[in-house]
């Protein structure tokens, strides 16, 4: 335990309050971590891992690793900000990225893109509020021959016009509102 921990008159409940919204896994690692030297460096994997579990970090995340790692609560969300690859928002259902590369731009992304933000309500990092899309913009997504290009998770769709644009959210719309298979027998 670090020197600070042991001079908190609370640390039990402190401890157990962040122990209660890390799952056990997260929290084992930090705990390991705690008792090697230098133990702040493994910082952005601990930040890695709630990531991976909870999808985004949350405030309420980040606090419990600042007092289970012992590290200020504001150089765990300097490095939550600073990197690119931390979310501070929990994201949709269905990411959707929309090539912003030289050819695709050329080809009309951003008209592509302004459809998008148009039916979606939400602009490019945003959510929207049902919780089922999350609309990115990347720089190249590898596919210029078929610009414009959007991906919604792992499917590549392009060359797209506004108008198919529509068309595909309107597929991942069915598909999010079908009932799976288990639950149409019950």
């Amino acid at each position: 335990m670090s020197h600070a921990a042991a001079n908190t008159d609370n640390w039990a409940e402190v401890k157990a309050a962040a122990e209660a919204v890390l799952p056990e896994h997260i929290v084992a690692f930090i705990e390991q971590n705690a008792k090697n030297a230098h133990s702040e460096s493994q910082l952005i994997a601990i930040l890695h891992l709630v990531q991976s579990h909870f999808g985004y970090l949350g405030q309420e995340q980040m606090h419990a690793v600042a007092q289970l790692a012992q590290i200020p609560y504001a150089k765990v969300t300097g490095v939550a900000t600073f990197y690119h690859y931390f979310r501070l928002q929990p994201r949709g259902k269905h990411i959707i990225n929309v090539c912003m590369g030289t050819a695709c731009y050329v080809k009309g992304a951003d008209k592509l893109s302004q459809r998008l933000m148009d039916e979606l309500g939400i602009h490019f990092g945003e959510t929207t509020k049902d919780m089922m899309f999350s609309l990115e913009s990347t720089r190249c997504l590898g596919t210029c021959g078929l610009a414009p290009v959007i991906m919604v998770d792992d499917q590549v769709y392009g060359p797209v016009t506004p108008a198919e644009a529509s068309i595909i959210l309107e597929k991942y719309l069915k598909k999010g509102k079908l009932p799976k298979a288990s639950e149409a027998k019950a």
